[in-house]
């Protein structure tokens, strides 16, 4: 009888500690991450716990909400507060180049850069099987979180809370967008495409030929080890931009819609 409460007591301890919110991996505990990036603690902490709940976890864990409506709310946050921030930084730009800035600040490729600046990675929920998939350093997942994490400070701190937050993020990398503009949106949008479609970025390789003062790249993007687009160009940028539009172009001859990401 003693042995059989043992085990029990056991399982109940190990049941405890699947349903509990971890500690970020090799991070900081939560609490301590919101303050250090976002000067906020949460006043409802299951709120910001959801933020970074992956669906996979939930799925682990019945009862648990995801991140997914946070991160619907999130989104429109970071939209708002990245327009406002062009409007009043480029006057001059009509509104087509204004949307083009936007599309290269917003988007899951940036989104998951900042979010690997900040160390949300540490602090995300996933299942044991996307955990063990490398999930913390997904672009998708990162990106999601992100979003997610705004709304969730949003609706606990406010727009006082959430836009500095957005506004901190973003402002050094506005310098930088018409930089990004010439490659960004075959070859972002293929890379979202491919995420949508097999959970995972193209490869893209570059290779150089050529005097060390005039050389001639090549980019080949490769989608499920299959060569999909080759260009060259006077740079790394433009010939991973020209293999990307290659790339697309294969994918929707196949019937893939590459029309939306």
């Amino acid at each position: 009888m003693a042995g059989m409460l043992s085990r029990l007591r056991n399982r109940a301890r190990i049941a405890s500690r699947r349903r509990r919110p971890a500690r970020g991996r090799g991070g900081l505990a939560f609490d301590d991450w919101t303050m250090k990036v976002a000067a906020h603690r949460f006043t409802d902490r299951e709120l910001g716990v959801q933020s970074m709940s992956h669906r996979s976890w939930c799925g682990e864990n019945a009862g648990r909400p995801s991140n997914e409506r946070l991160e619907f709310l999130g989104d429109a946050i970071l939209q708002w507060v990245v327009t406002d921030m062009i409007y009043a930084e480029f006057p001059e730009r009509d509104e087509g180049s204004l949307t083009d800035i936007r599309k290269s600040l917003v988007n899951a490729e940036m989104l998951a850069e900042i979010a690997r600046e900040i160390d949300l990675g540490s602090q995300l929920l996933l299942g044991a099987g996307e955990d063990d998939a490398g999930g913390r350093s997904k672009t998708s997942i990162l990106a999601d979180a992100l979003e997610a994490f705004i709304g969730a400070l949003y609706l606990d701190g406010g727009p006082q809370k959430a836009q500095p937050f957005v506004q901190t993020l973003i402002r050094s990398r506005l310098s930088g967008s018409f930089e990004r503009l010439e490659d960004f949106d075959a070859r972002s949008h293929l890379i979202r495409v491919c995420v949508r479609e097999w959970s995972r970025p193209p490869l893209v390789e570059i290779s150089s030929e050529g005097a060390a003062h005039e050389p001639t790249f090549t980019a080949v993007v490769v989608i499920n080890g299959e060569e999909m687009g080759r260009a060259e160009g006077r740079s790394k940028k433009i010939a991973a931009q020209a293999a990307s539009v290659g790339a697309l172009a294969v994918l929707a001859a196949r019937g893939v819609d590459t029309s939306r990401a």
